[in-house]
């Protein structure tokens, strides 16, 4: 699948470059819902590291849905061109994601990043910053808080609470499990707070994590 890139821009950045380039695309991000009538396919996107991280793999894993079972999947390597540096590493793993949705038939409804989206310093993560490339409906899916407060989240299934940042709510707290740590969720492009976690608790079963990013992990994590 060829893909149409929207904001295109060079990847062989300093950070600097990179922190001016997400200053420039995030007045691009749409907070309002925008997504098929019907929604089929959801994919998880993660992306691991080879060899001491010189090498990164991205992969992809394309779901049914509502039935989550797992269609389709797709994974690239790359060289790792780009430094760890936090808030900036959809810079160090996007190249490798891009590679590995072309090779995808074609692009699922719906993709759930590992990572933040508009949970972020500039507003700008790894969800937000593909899905204006993409133009793409995509949401973050972030294991740990990169940014922002909040309160407490009861203990039990699908409760949550806002996460919030000078004033400003940039993702839900949600409890995926009753009695594990919760998850933190931010829109990334073309959907509202209260979708994203709704579309994320849709693609959970009984685990912690939901299913797309479970098989993307798996994925990201061979070879």
């Amino acid at each position: 699948m060829r893909l149409r890139l929207h904001h295109a821009h060079p990847w062989d950045l300093t950070p600097q470059e990179a922190i001016a380039i997400q200053q420039r695309l995030r007045r691009f991000v749409r907070l309002e819902d925008d997504l098929p009538e019907t929604v089929e396919t959801v994919a998880g996107v993660d992306v691991g590291f080879k060899n001491e991280n010189r090498i990164t793999r991205a992969a992809v894993a394309v779901l049914d849905f509502p039935s989550l079972q797992l269609i389709a999947h797709s994974s690239a390597e790359t060289p790792t061109a780009f430094p760890y540096i936090p808030g900036l590493l959809s810079f160090r793993e996007i190249p490798a994601v891009l590679r590995a949705l072309e090779k995808l038939a074609h692009l699922p409804a719906l993709l759930l990043c590992d990572g933040q989206g508009i949970a972020h310093p500039r507003r700008f993560g790894i969800a937000s910053h593909l899905g204006v490339l993409l133009d793409h409906p995509t949401i973050g899916v972030g294991k740990t808080r990169l940014i922002g407060h909040h309160g407490p989240v009861p203990d039990e299934k699908g409760a949550w609470v806002p996460l919030e940042d000078n004033g400003e709510i940039i993702g839900a707290v949600v409890r995926t499990r009753k009695g594990v740590k919760p998850l933190y969720i931010s829109p990334g492009h073309r959907l509202s707070i209260e979708s994203a976690v709704r579309w994320v608790l849709a693609c959970t079963t009984r685990y912690k994590l939901p299913e797309t990013t479970r098989w993307a992990h798996r994925l990201a994590s061979e070879g």
